[in-house]
């Protein structure tokens, strides 16, 4: 445990939470609880692992699953009286697993609530202690009631206030921005015109003014006419300090042979920031690098607040050099999507901006897999744009959180016209998600599919076949690479 039982009482909270998280609980560094937590006298709500290490420190037992769950389950209530669901329709409800071990045995003092076709310890309380646990994930969309069961939590069990609003984090934001950059440090935003780094720009132009100078690198990784729109955007809409710098050739030598997809990343993040330094020494006095990093970046690529493991490097956050010559401003830093999206409502950003699809950070090359060429590239920003635009075209664009497609270091055989093909395979990808954690793929109508599916191999030289990715977050990532 991070905190002592003495810490957490100075803090007089009124509830605890412990999350969930990748280890095990006989792992030799898995996170532990502090001594005595349980017996504080207010109630500690346990999340997957959390459930499984209250389980196991109050003495009951935990076993690797033979069949993990990982995705959707069907809660089977047994108990319907329980503080976390009263008044809730929960049995036969959708909730979101991802989890290998299992409880097998639940402490003295325990009882079962619910349980799925194969966990049958999925939610568990002690009333008398105060100790409720759910081996599902309460927090994500896909867990149809689980926002419910946390309002019970915080409101009803705790007897927490709500008195968290936006318009309130956005004032205490430009005060925390303004304070911590002061009244004459300049400041440089890498502007890549996604949601998280739109709202950046916004943020910091309300809280510094002119101070700010977002710097756009054309990388030569962006979708089909993307610098352009977002030049006219932010430089001819917002008429904020906008320059524009083509760096695609550098980006693409560099990445010339690089196939890995964590080699990717460390070049294009190492790339950005050479680039980045080179256009700051044509400035005076720039002190500050701002980016958009948001939380699911941060527990993504490093370990943060407690205990995670690396998925992949985010370039905005695994990529930064130790000697970097500027500091870094990220005040995006611990908010979900949702909650960007949120900010970016109160800073009057239009639906169109704030509702836009997520595109990472380092482009196309993580969607071109295998190694990046200009013309691999070509190919893939034609496939994208027939595939987004009839998915606007079909009026569900915003029934998505992210949409894209990628092109696959695999040829197959096709027969076009009279000849014989050997050409690139193209893979969709479209989930929906609120929080980007956890995401489930979207059903796409059958006839829609393939029309896009046709759209693209008559049209896309290069591509004779088209597949769609019906893979859930977890077991799989949002993006491939």
């Amino acid at each position: 445990a991070d905190l002592s039982l003495e810490e957490i009482r100075a803090w007089e909270p009124t509830g605890i939470i412990l999350s969930g998280g990748p280890s095990s609980v006989y792992d030799e560094n898995s996170p532990k609880a502090c001594e005595g937590i349980f017996d504080l006298g207010i109630p500690v709500l346990g999340i997957c692992y959390g459930m499984q290490l209250m389980t196991h420190t109050l003495g009951g037992e935990i076993k690797s699953s033979d069949e993990r769950e990982y995705g959707k389950a069907i809660l089977n209530v047994k108990l319907k009286d329980s503080p976390l669901s009263d008044g809730i329709e929960l049995d036969g409800s959708q909730v979101w697993m991802s989890h290998g071990d299992s409880v097998t045995k639940i402490p003295e003092g325990f009882e079962t609530v619910g349980s799925t076709s194969s966990t049958p310890y999925t939610m568990i309380q002690d009333l008398k202690r105060q100790c409720y646990g759910l081996q599902f994930h309460p927090e994500v969309k896909h867990s149809i009631m689980g926002m419910d069961i946390l309002h019970h939590y915080l409101f009803e069990i705790c007897k927490c206030d709500t008195t968290w609003e936006m318009k309130s984090y956005l004032e205490s934001s430009l005060l925390k921005i303004r304070e911590q950059v002061g009244e004459e440090d300049k400041v440089i935003l890498g502007l890549s015109g996604g949601v998280d780094s739109s709202v950046m720009a916004l943020l910091l132009d309300k809280a510094i003014g002119k101070r700010l100078t977002c710097i756009f690198i054309d990388n030569g990784l962006l979708r089909l006419n993307e610098g352009d729109e977002v030049e006219k955007a932010f430089k001819d809409h917002y008429h904020l300090n906008f320059i524009r710098i083509d760096a695609s050739e550098t980006f693409l030598n560099n990445l010339a042979g690089v196939s890995d997809p964590e080699k990717k990343r460390k070049v294009i993040g190492k790339t950005f920031i050479d680039v980045f330094e080179e256009a700051v020494a044509s400035q005076d006095d720039v002190k500050w690098l701002a980016q958009g990093t948001i939380y699911p970046d941060v527990i993504e690529s490093t370990p943060t607040h407690g205990s995670s493991v690396t998925i992949k490097s985010h370039h905005n956050v695994g990529g930064l050099p130790d000697d970097m010559k500027l500091k870094i401003l990220e005040p995006l830093r611990e908010l979900f999507k949702d909650e960007v999206r949120a900010l970016g409502s109160e800073l009057g950003l239009p639906h169109s901006l704030l509702w836009r699809h997520p595109f990472p950070g380092p482009g196309l090359a993580v969607r071109v897999l295998g190694e990046v060429t200009e013309e691999r590239c070509d190919v893939l920003r034609k496939a994208d744009r027939i595939y987004i635009d009839e998915i606007k075209a079909a009026g569900i664009y915003d029934e998505i959180g992210q949409a894209f497609a990628v092109l696959l270091p695999i040829n197959s055989v096709g027969v076009m016209g009279d000849g014989r093909t050997y050409e690139n395979v193209l893979a969709l990808r479209a989930v929906t998600t609120e929080d980007f954690m956890t995401a489930d793929w979207y059903d796409f109508d059958q006839e829609f599919m393939a029309k896009i599916s046709n759209r693209i191999v008559g049209e896309v030289r290069g591509v004779n076949r088209v597949v769609y990715d019906v893979t859930s977050k977890p077991p799989g990532t949002i993006e491939w690479e």
